[in-house]
């Protein structure tokens, strides 16, 4: 199998003076801020920023597009007016090709981002109906029938009256990239729900996460590389850890073949989730691992373990890696370590090509402090680190989250005819019983039972968890003597952010700027029965 993307080697002429004329000088600037649009951050504020410097006085203030689902970016018009300039751009660019007899030197980089920008949303649809067909069917769409017509519209850009423009990419990697952006700027929609500043940087954290924050080395150089980086999410339960593993492992790059026609793996089947709370340690490593026949009582024959089944391009999401045994902390370094693992009873060798993924709500670092989790195997686990924020911080943020993330629900739950006078009877019954300061202890799950109960029973009745044990808290060990002042900063403010009714009143209570209190919120503090609202 091929990892590496092959690059044309067609001849273009390298004349400086010749590039000076591809792209007209009216047009120069537009063309530069196209070029740091292609490969911007989808989810950061860059984007619409970049849009507005392209489009001027004709960027319409309209809703941002990191607030829409994937299917309505066709109603922006900021995006059809910058794609109708480009392909007007692009095609004076084209008629420049052909009168100078070809092309080089500075611009033509240029050139190929507009060709680049204009050829992906060209055929975003295509790539849309292949994601929503798996998803419906359980099994990826591998067959690409539009290849032909994607390669005609390069050829039109790259091979303009028969003249050869050096191309940058194969045609088989540029199909890839291009259906990896749309799988994972649909995914990121798809499980990461919401329009809250919180929730749009978990988003753009996602984004990097799978791209890095230069998607154009990532294209050149990082693209078959990711699966050696793995990725730690932590967060506290009920957070959404797993969809987020869920949009990145959905997301990762898969090579097309372009003599079968087909990409080279099955993006729905390539995630092996694993909550390994749930196993004991001889089931985890045989669901990792796989085992052979007679390895323990049960195995009655020769198993694949999710190492094993995972190819170069699938993903394993070790979920609840706080709690695994020291044992098996121990034998998963070694995996992450060496690549290599064995089955249970086999002395032969495995090698393990794909990305490892885990979550935790736990404090990974107090779990080191007491010797239930290897330090080593935190920082080999800890390359790339997402924090999912919980409910409660992210209302905050912004306290009409709560309606958006009921509507969503609500529509689950009962059908989208439904779907408004339920989530207005779920957000009055929850102003007037539970007020807006609740903690919302369960995040997005207890908010989920919340609008159920409302909708079976008229109310929501929120379950009494008793108060975690405080052995060696903060305020202990304060009067030992024996705490940094940035663990006592972090309780503080903790607690009276817990009090408060919205992130700007404890900034205004603690006479701090609003970042620094949220800097210091602690997600675990706040689940603590004494912290939350009186």
């Amino acid at each position: 199998m091929n990892r590496r993307a092959p690059v044309g080697k067609e001849m273009g002429t390298g004349n400086s003076d010749m590039a000076n004329n591809i792209i007209p000088r009216g047009d120069r600037r537009f063309a530069e801020v196209v070029a740091r649009l292609t490969y911007c951050n989808h989810f950061l504020q860059e984007r619409i920023d970049l849009e507005r410097e392209a489009l001027g006085d004709n960027y319409r203030e309209t809703e941002q597009p990191w607030n829409l689902r994937p299917e309505e970016d066709s109603r922006d018009p900021n995006l059809k007016a910058l794609l109708e300039r480009i392909e007007q751009v692009a095609m004076r660019c084209r008629a420049n090709i052909i009168k100078l007899g070809g092309c080089g030197g500075s611009e033509l980089q240029l050139y190929r981002y507009l060709v680049y920008f204009l050829n992906f949303y060209r055929f975003r649809y295509d790539f849309d109906k292949m994601i929503e067909q798996s998803h419906a069917g359980g099994a990826t769409v591998r067959k690409v029938s539009f290849v032909d017509q994607f390669r005609e519209h390069l050829d039109n850009f790259f091979r303009p009256n028969g003249i050869a423009v050096e191309l940058e990419y194969s045609y088989a990697h540029l199909l890839a990239f291009s259906y990896q952006l749309r799988r994972a700027y649909t995914h990121i929609f798809y499980y990461i729900i919401g329009t809250s500043p919180a929730t749009r940087h978990l988003r753009a954290r996602v984004w990097e996460s799978i791209f890095t924050h230069d998607a154009a080395r990532y294209q050149r150089a990082l693209f078959h590389r990711m699966g050696d980086v793995i990725t730690l999410i932590c967060g506290p339960s009920g957070s959404g850890k797993e969809l987020v593993a869920r949009a990145i492992g959905l997301s990762r790059y898969i090579p097309f073949d372009e003599k079968t026609r087909e990409f080279e793996e099955d993006f729905l089947c390539a995630f092996y989730p694993l909550n390994l709370s749930a196993l004991s340690p001889t089931l985890i490593e045989s669901e990792l691992f796989g085992h052979r026949r007679g390895a323990f009582t049960g195995a009655l024959q020769d198993r694949k373990g999710y190492f094993e089944e995972c190819g170069p391009f699938g993903t394993v999401f070790l979920d609840e890696i706080g709690d695994t045994d020291i044992s098996i902390q121990v034998k998963l370094l070694r995996v992450l370590q060496t690549r290599q693992f064995q089955r249970l009873g086999d002395t032969g060798t495995c090698r393990f090509e794909g990305k490892v993924m885990a979550a935790t709500n736990r404090d990974l670092i107090a779990e080191i402090a007491a010797g239930r989790f290897r330090e080593e195997f935190f920082y080999r686990l800890c390359a790339d680190r997402i924090e999912t924020p919980g409910l409660r911080t992210i209302l905050a943020d912004d306290p009409d989250e709560i309606t958006y993330l009921v509507r969503h629900i609500a529509g689950q739950v009962a059908g989208e005819e439904e779907a408004e006078s339920l989530t207005e009877e779920v957000c009055d019954w929850i102003v007037r019983n539970l007020g807006t300061g609740y903690a919302w202890a369960g995040n997005f799950r207890e908010l989920e039972q919340c609008v159920r109960n409302i909708l079976i029973h008229q109310q929501y009745l929120p379950p009494e968890i008793g108060k975690k044990a405080e052995s060696n808290t903060v305020s202990q060990l304060i009067d030992e003597g024996r705490v940094p002042a940035e663990a006592v900063m972090r309780e503080y403010v903790t607690r009276v952010f817990a009090r408060s009714s919205t992130l700007q009143e404890a900034a205004r209570t603690l006479g701090l700027d609003r970042r620094t209190v949220k800097k210091y919120i602690d997600e675990d503090l706040l689940r603590e029965g004494d912290s939350a609202p009186q």
